[in-house]
């Protein structure tokens, strides 16, 4: 499935981004602030706190998805398979220092995941020997449980829909300090390119506002994600209204 059925929308946290002081504090504001996109209708929240230390990232995201529970909000765990699975997360969305995507997938696939494009996560042979109970999973890994990757240029990409991503996040789109590491901007056309060629969602990430998102949704993107556009709006509900129109 190459479009979804509406346009996606993801607050990625960042509290370091934060002007809150002190640790805890900061902690508090993302949950505070994620809490608020979930109000707000946000499709997923990442939980990307790269940094933190295992406990307080697993109570993050506790907190994180018992905040989306009733909703139709995804809460997903940047990096961290491990957390993600143990607090009840929708998913885990990898970097290119993160597991392989291909090991990931393939992972959850044998645990119960059930590809989101179609698939069952099987080859034939694989299938043959689940039939005959060799490979029957064990269940823990949620059917729909998403395994996403961040992407800098099209043969990056492709190989992540090979390798059994269920989307991909594509940028830096704009320019954006944050994503500064990753080279220039991508640019429209580029992102464009990689909507076209891919099967499965292209969320396009990196500088995006409410000025420039209009621009990624007609080069064929499934969605947006962001941190400044969620976490610094002064009316949340009011910009997710805007980026729906």
């Amino acid at each position: 499935m190459k479009m979804t059925a509406k346009l996606l929308l993801c607050y990625v946290t960042d509290r370091r981004a934060l002007s809150t002081p002190g640790e805890m504090a900061r902690r508090e504001e993302v949950m505070r602030l994620a809490r608020a996109a979930v109000g707000a209708g946000v499709d997923w929240v990442q939980i990307r706190e790269k940094d933190l230390p295992t406990q307080m990232l697993l109570e993050l995201v506790r907190q994180a998805v018992a905040a989306g529970a009733g909703s139709s909000t995804k809460i997903l765990v940047n990096d961290r398979l491990d957390v993600a699975l143990a607090a009840g997360a929708a998913g885990v969305h990898l970097g290119g220092e993160s597991m392989p995507v291909q090991a990931v997938a393939k992972w959850c696939d044998r645990h119960g995941r059930v590809r989101a494009q179609g698939g069952h996560g099987f080859s034939r042979a694989e299938e043959e020997e689940k039939e005959q109970g060799a490979l029957a999973p064990e269940g823990f890994v949620p059917s729909d449980f998403l395994v996403g990757r961040s992407c800098h240029s099209l043969d990056e990409a492709q190989q992540a829909e090979r390798d059994g991503a269920d989307y991909v996040f594509f940028g830096p789109v704009f320019a954006t300090p944050s994503k500064a590491q990753y080279g220039p901007p991508q640019g429209v056309e580029r992102l464009a390119e990689v909507c076209r060629a891919l099967h499965i969602p292209v969320i396009a990430i990196g500088g995006i506002g409410l000025d420039n998102a209009p621009e990624c949704f007609r080069a064929g993107a499934a969605g947006i994600a962001a941190v400044r556009l969620f976490q610094e709006s002064t009316d949340l509900a009011a910009s997710i209204r805007q980026l729906r129109k």
